[in-house]
């Protein structure tokens, strides 16, 4: 028990070091932390105060699905036409109009092999009553014109795919760690509200989302003139598009592309912002999918010597030739990028697409919903817990309870360090787990004086009784605190918003707590031992 480790000594010392340094600049002045940043010697960082304690940015935005069921139905027009021809059924104007879908069957007794192709061509919706299940499309013949819409349930059912899948890729844009307690939530029928703490300027959420980030890839079609791309003439199954203004002057190239794209971004597996190794410029780097990267090499191996586009919701972002077959499934965009926007790019792009466009209703800068009362009696509570906490350790086990004690302040520091470096958000649910943690930061040492003491009662020496009471206490203190991080993390996987910060407060705190109940108390209580004690009153 005597002999500490000369290790061990150093790393608990320079752990708690460590939380006493980052959790510093939270009991600063502003004015000596500017002078601490400026200085570049210690961390300045302080808190970061949850919407409902220090308010944040807000938005509320409305997600346009009307253009979702076009696009869908524009989707299934290949496949239509593909099942058509192989049918050997003689049709005219296969075309997509708002939300319906027309064809016209030349004979009219082939009408009905062509409404199950083009109800075939589409998805099910599953009668909860029967089991059985229905097209998404309903089909009417006119007189040998074929008319198909969504039926009311799949627009009902697609409407709700819409709006959570838009709601996801939303959370994951602005909050991808889940530190920020960003409240995310639907709001009636096609709007989200959202909530970031501590953003005074809701532009930059507009940066993040005002973008679908679809990106899709398409081979370019030189053949087509400048003249024929300025009066709109393009060939069949082409589109025109338009470079990036990289110069800033306003004017953009046009330019054809081939309307199929080569790859789409759900085959896109990951994107990172970067630098390019020669030139040293901002870049996106990304990678395939194993289908995707498959793809993309046997295009760019059949292709050498033609230009290919990286669109960006309909906007160019490069145009590169393709100089030799690119294998692997990892490349890189040039888009005359700065840090920022490459980095922001990335997140888009690794969030996932919007399924649909979304407009902006209201955004403002949002006050404290509790604010400093709120704070205030956070601290209250906190103070009070603390001190009431230590005074039972002290009347309980006189100077082991100084140890445990010691033990304590260093978790709360160690806590409000971790909180501090990593912008954990803090909210009133942080600060109850705050508490709730300084009761469960002397349990270990409980657990650990209550066997110290029965090994003495049983007639054991000191030094014997305090090894027992270290050793024979880990197996419950791991036990128990394992199956409260479980707890914890379970909140953190499955919640959102405030639940989850309790779930991390939570988790962070056990983990400092164990550590500073064991090693920290075991450091104080091994000293305590080499100034040679003649008894102990535990």
């Amino acid at each position: 028990m005597v002999n500490f480790a000369p290790w061990k000594v150093f790393m608990t010392l320079g752990v708690v070091l460590f939380g006493f340094l980052t959790a510093l600049p939270n009991v600063l002045p502003a004015d000596i932390r500017k002078m601490m940043e400026q200085a570049v010697v210690l961390p300045t960082q302080t808190l970061n105060l949850g919407l409902d304690l220090r308010g944040g940015s807000y938005l509320l935005l409305e997600v346009k699905e009307g253009p979702v069921f076009t696009e869908r139905l524009k989707g299934k027009l290949q496949a239509i036409r593909r099942s058509l021809r192989e049918a050997q059924i003689q049709y005219t104007g296969l075309a997509v109009r708002g939300d319906t879908l027309t064809v016209s069957i030349v004979k009219p007794e082939q009408a009905d092999a062509a409404i199950k192709i083009v109800q075939g061509s589409a998805g099910t919706i599953t009668n909860i009553i029967t089991g059985g299940g229905n097209s998404e499309l309903d089909v009417q013949n006119a007189g040998g014109v074929l008319t198909a819409k969504y039926t009311d349930q799949a627009i009902q059912q697609i409407r709700q795919q819409v709006i959570e899948q838009s709601i996801e890729v939303v959370r994951r844009r602005v909050d991808g760690g889940g530190v920020k307690e960003a409240s995310i939530q639907r709001q009636g029928a096609n709007r989200i509200l959202v909530q970031v703490p501590g953003l005074d300027d809701p532009k930059q959420l507009l940066d993040l989302l005002g973008k679908t980030a679809k990106m899709t890839f398409h081979l370019v079609d030189e053949s087509v003139s400048m003249a024929d791309m300025l009066a709109g003439r393009v060939p069949p199954g082409t589109k025109l598009v338009y470079e990036r203004d990289r110069t800033g002057s306003g004017q953009r190239q046009p330019l054809v592309i081939q309307e199929q794209a080569i790859i789409t971004g759900d085959q896109l597996q990951r994107a990172s912002g970067g630098f390019d190794g020669q030139s040293g410029q901002p870049i996106v780097s990304f990678t395939f999918d194993m289908s995707g990267a498959r793809t993309f090499a046997s295009v760019t191996s059949d292709n050498i010597g033609r230009r290919f586009a990286v669109v960006l919701d309909e906007e160019v972002i490069t145009a590169p030739v393709i100089r030799s077959p690119i294998i692997g499934g990892q490349g890189q965009i040039e888009g005359g990028f700065t840090t920022k926007t490459a980095n922001d790019l990335a997140v888009m792009l690794n969030a996932g697409a919007l399924p649909a466009e979304i407009s902006v209703e209201e955004q403002r800068v949002v006050s404290a919903e509790l604010g400093a009362d709120s704070v205030q009696q956070g601290q209250y509570a906190a103070v009070a817990g603390l001190v009431l906490v230590v005074i039972f350790m002290l009347i309980a086990y006189g100077r082991f309870g100084i140890y445990a004690n010691i033990a304590l302040v260093c978790n709360l520091v160690l806590l409000a360090g971790l909180f501090t470096i990593f912008q954990i958000t803090l909210t009133l649910p942080g600060i109850a787990a705050f508490v709730l943690t300084m009761g469960m930061a002397v349990d270990a040492n409980v657990l650990i004086f209550e066997r110290i003491r029965e090994e003495r009662r049983m007639g054991r020496g000191l030094i014997s009784s305090i090894d027992a009471g270290f050793e024979r206490a880990m197996a419950t203190i791991i036990d128990s605190n394992l199956t409260t991080l479980l707890a914890g993390l379970i909140l953190i996987a499955t919640a959102t918003g405030t639940v989850r910060g309790f779930g991390v407060a939570l988790s962070l705190g056990i983990v400092t707590s164990v550590f500073t109940a064991i090693w920290v108390t075991r450091l104080c209580v091994v000293w305590w031992l080499r100034s040679n004690p003649k008894e102990l009153n535990l």
